[in-house]
């Protein structure tokens, strides 16, 4: 387009300050990054969780159309307009919409139709989701003659058929009655008529590629602002979380969930403890399954591990806060079971740590195993205490894992980066449209 402003609108499943995620951050950075270049963008979702959101419920107006139902707020710049939604479930429970929310809910929204339908001097939609609310998303740019772009930040085809399962559970015992929503709007159809797939991890890619051999795949990786993560206040977190001066800290940042597998570390904690009696494992991230909380929590009291556990209910995104929690810590872990890409690795690289984490999904990828990184199988625990191990018993180690994790992130994964990369996509995309007349 020759350096044309270009009016894109993102497009998540959810997108709130409470329960922020890697999605979330890659949207948020590239918005903000894409507005600098002169370019128009701004997200509308649906407005699930936004009553969980204190900022929300403080600062939120209604504006444009729907007028009494359009909540409109601005994140870091950006704006950000939430629709109703609803799931086409019989006899879905409270509980059950709220977990749905939190993690894996194929939901419909008539009034994000309506949005997309009146938005201005349109370019192209960009869907970080896909299913029914991805089908709306299809349904509207071919109605609108425009090319839209699918990322595939959770995966698809990647995922364990066990973490798969707990998206859909909450659904159990209910009448789904959406299946002709879903055809009506060619959910199905959403990888097959989109200009490109972008696929955060390179296993991913491989996979959707395989299935969709004449589409155009591509591998665009997370980034990370490296200078915000590169300064910390190593005393004042632990200060304010009443974590020992000399303990030895574990982090660990994510959503508690099964998928991000936390009850490992704290299976493992009394090992670890044996190996050095001050190691103390902090966990941060919003709950987004509470059964699996409870299990946590509940594993952490039965094994007398409350003096060696602090758990932190989610830190806003790139917050000093979250920023400290970092530089508090020794060592960097994710021990996930599935892991698209794994952002909050840059970040922790980002600040300097080691890093140890599960060789699952897109991590392999971008983490070398023992040069900027140790990496063990899922649930290996004989290989998690390995890694520990050489990282406790090696400072020289430890911190050459981190120079080298913190050189990679500064060179490879800055967001001007990857942005420029989506502008390219954005650009072939709108001059290849195949919905023009």
């Amino acid at each position: 387009m020759g350096g044309k402003q270009m009016n894109i609108v993102q497009m998540p499943r959810r997108f709130v300050s409470s329960h922020w995620g890697g999605t979330e951050t890659v949207i948020l950075e590239t918005c903000k990054r894409l507005l600098k270049m002169g370019h128009h963008t701004e997200i509308i979702c649906p407005n699930a969780l936004a009553h969980a959101d204190s900022a929300i419920r403080a600062n939120a107006t209604t504006a444009g159309q729907d007028k009494a139902h359009q909540n409109k707020e601005v994140i870091g710049g950006v704006n950000i307009s939430r629709v109703p939604y609803f799931y086409p479930y019989f006899g879905l429970s409270h509980e059950a919409k709220e977990q749905l929310d939190r993690k894996g809910g194929n939901l419909f929204s008539f009034a994000l139709m309506r949005a997309l339908k009146k938005y201005p001097a349109l370019d192209l939609i960009h869907l970080h989701t896909a299913k029914r609310l991805g089908g709306i998303g299809r349904t509207m740019a071919i109605k609108r003659k425009i090319p839209y772009v699918v990322s595939l930040h959770g995966g698809v085809f990647d995922v364990p058929d066990e973490e798969a399962e707990t998206w859909t559970a909450p659904t159990e015992g209910t009448f789904e009655w959406g299946k002709i929503l879903g055809w009506w709007v060619g959910s199905r159809r959403v990888l097959d008529d989109a200009a490109a797939i972008l696929c955060v991890g390179e296993e991913e890619q491989r996979q959707t590629q395989q299935r969709f051999p004449n589409k155009k795949v591509l591998h665009l990786a997370n980034g990370v602002d490296s200078e915000g993560f590169a300064t910390g206040d190593r005393d004042g977190f632990r200060n304010t979380y009443h974590i020992p001066i000399d303990a030895y800290v574990i982090v660990t940042v994510g959503r508690i969930d099964p998928q991000k597998n936390q009850i490992f570390t704290i299976n493992l904690l009394p090992e670890l403890i044996k190996l050095n009696p001050n190691t103390h494992v902090v966990i941060i991230g919003p709950v987004t399954n509470e059964n699996y909380n409870r299990k946590l929590v509940r594993k952490i009291n039965e094994k007398g591990l409350e003096s060696h556990v602090t758990v932190i209910d989610g830190l806003a995104a790139g917050s000093q806060e979250l920023v400290d929690a970092f530089h508090g810590a020794d060592i960097f872990l994710l021990p996930s079971i599935h892991e698209p890409f794994g952002i909050v690795i840059l970040e922790a690289w980002a600040a300097g740590l080691p890093v140890v984490a599960s060789r699952v999904g897109g991590i392999p990828s971008f983490v070398n195993h023992g040069e900027d990184g140790l990496l063990f199988d899922p649930n290996d625990e004989a290989g998690f205490i390995e890694a520990f191990k050489t990282i406790l018993e090696s400072p020289e180690k430890a911190r050459d894992l981190g120079t080298a994790g913190k050189r990679k992130a500064r060179g490879q994964y800055s967001w001007d980066r990857i942005t420029q990369i989506l502008v390219d996509i954005y650009e072939e995309a709108i001059r290849e449209n195949p919905f023009r007349k």
